[in-house]
């Protein structure tokens, strides 16, 4: 005789672990690097990239493993099309920087190698935190992010058709 009001805690039955399901591949997995910053041009067009290497085993994405070079405008038109077209609460970009930018500084300013580190943990974080939420792995902006060699600022804004 039990109380509809109460609770169940009582355990459920699950199998125990062993070696193959402790060590084995996870059943889905999506890691993002971003890694290896370039810097590009002189004066006024000089700009840093950074490579993004997405390897995951989840159906959604076409490409098992890709790689692409982005900039920081790239994450930011990423972050401003989800803001724009999805439901998603997506996370902050590191700082744009803007004293970095001033001229006659007496450094490199963002293009310190300090500064380009510390914005390349915090690109890697962004992107982590902002692919790892499912409804954002349906938006099309984001697979072209991912794993297209261009981005195409004129595409379709819209769901990314299941597989």
């Amino acid at each position: 005789m039990s109380d509809p009001t109460v609770a169940d805690t009582r355990r459920l039955n699950s199998k125990p672990q062993d070696l193959t399901d402790a060590y084995g591949p996870p059943s889905n997995f999506l890691e993002i690097d971003v890694y290896d910053p370039q810097t590009i041009g002189v004066g006024r067009n000089r700009f840093t990239t950074y490579e993004v290497r997405m390897r995951t085993n989840l159906p959604i994405f076409k490409l098992k493993d890709s790689v692409v070079r982005r900039r920081y405008s790239d994450f930011e038109w990423l972050k401003n099309e989800l803001e724009r077209d999805s439901k998603i609460v997506v996370p902050p970009l590191p700082g744009k920087a803007l004293k970095r930018q001033l001229p006659f500084r007496g450094d490199e300013g963002i293009f310190e190698e300090s500064f380009i580190e510390e914005r390349r943990v915090g690109l890697e974080q962004f992107i982590n935190r902002l692919a790892g939420h499912p409804l954002a792995q349906n938006e099309r902006c984001l697979h072209m992010f991912l794993q297209e060699e261009s981005i195409d600022r004129n595409y379709i804004p819209g769901k990314q058709p299941q597989r």
